[in-house]
């Protein structure tokens, strides 16, 4: 499916090793040299249909499946053939913790989306896939919202990708997050259960906020990692994974999220900003899961960046 002139319907049975795929990911895999905008274009419009069916981004393709692509013509000269730089290169090779035959673990730096979209011809995976050629179905375990740092874990075979999605969906998976919020926290608030709903704008950027009605049930559990003067670093767990979870159930209970461009606090922010915080201080901080080929428990822990530690080293001063 290299062609980058498809002129008609196709169809494709989805095996076991393409099960438990993300569509949206397999269609960018797999459609070389076709912008990731038109992909996510004809998901929205439907164009795309899994068993007769309507789909949406995220939806995981089952063995059995069938699937059906519309025709794609192209302009050869606007295709997204591109090349990751060598800075960028460089940066996801230094940014990983953990590496063996099966899963790499990355200490996914602020700023880097985890795959190209939403006007972004790549991400670190789409790096990785350049860096690591010989490896053909490297494939995201999980996500980061591009602002957060820290653990993000990418399989190097599918049926590792399968094990790990299981273990997601079975609540297997540790995942710890630090972050600094406003305020002094307040040592009883150990649980957030506040129901979260996802507003998709026209633009394509998404909001969540909490709705009593519309949400779905959501819980974070926090713990107090350092108090200082005006803030507080805590760590998250998400029990449930929502979009945004941890940044809307923060600034819901009334301690918002250092340089939450979203959901924050302008004059928090302000105070933080001459402490050299320049971005959303959250980070995911450590994940633990049982090794799927190994069967032992594998925790990966994942340091902050040295801005962020000298911004603690000064508030701790302070």
């Amino acid at each position: 499916m290299s062609s980058n002139d498809r002129g008609s319907v196709s169809y494709f049975d989805i095996d076991l090793d393409n099960s438990g795929q993300r569509i949206d990911n397999w269609l960018k895999r797999e459609l070389k040299g076709v912008p990731t905008s038109l992909i996510y274009r004809i998901l929205r419009k439907g164009e795309v249909r899994v068993n007769k069916k309507r789909v949406k981004p995220e939806y995981k393709l089952q063995a059995g499946d069938v699937l059906r692509l519309p025709p794609i013509r192209l302009d050869a000269k606007k295709t997204n053939d591109f090349t990751v730089g060598d800075k960028l290169k460089a940066l996801v090779e230094n940014a990983i913790l953990f590496e063996d035959k099966h899963l790499i673990v990355l200490n996914k730096p602020s700023g880097l989306a985890v795959h190209g979209g939403s006007g972004l011809n790549y991400g670190a995976i789409e790096a990785l896939r350049q860096i690591r050629p010989e490896l053909k179905q490297l494939e995201l375990v999980h996500r980061l919202d591009r602002d957060t740092s820290g653990c993000l874990v990418i399989a190097k075979k599918r049926s590792v990708l399968r094990a790990l999605h299981e273990q997601l969906r079975n609540k297997q998976v540790d995942k710890r997050y630090w972050a600094l919020v406003s305020g002094a926290w307040p040592a009883r608030l150990k649980v957030v259960e506040k129901p979260l709903f996802k507003n998709v704008l026209a633009s394509g950027e998404r909001m969540v906020r909490v709705d009593a009605k519309q949400g779905k049930p959501s819980e974070t559990r926090f713990k107090i990692i350092q108090k200082y003067q005006g803030a507080t670093l805590v760590e998250a767990f998400p029990v449930t994974g929502r979009t945004h979870q941890i940044r809307v159930h923060a600034a819901a209970s009334g301690f918002p999220i250092a340089l939450d461009d979203k959901y924050g606090e302008a004059e928090f922010d302000k105070r933080m900003k001459p402490l050299g915080i320049n971005r959303l201080f959250l980070h995911a901080a450590s994940i633990s899961f049982i090794h799927p080929k190994e069967q032992s428990t594998l925790r990966i822990e994942a340091p902050l960046d040295n801005n962020l530690l000298q911004a603690l080293e000064r508030l701790k001063r302070a």
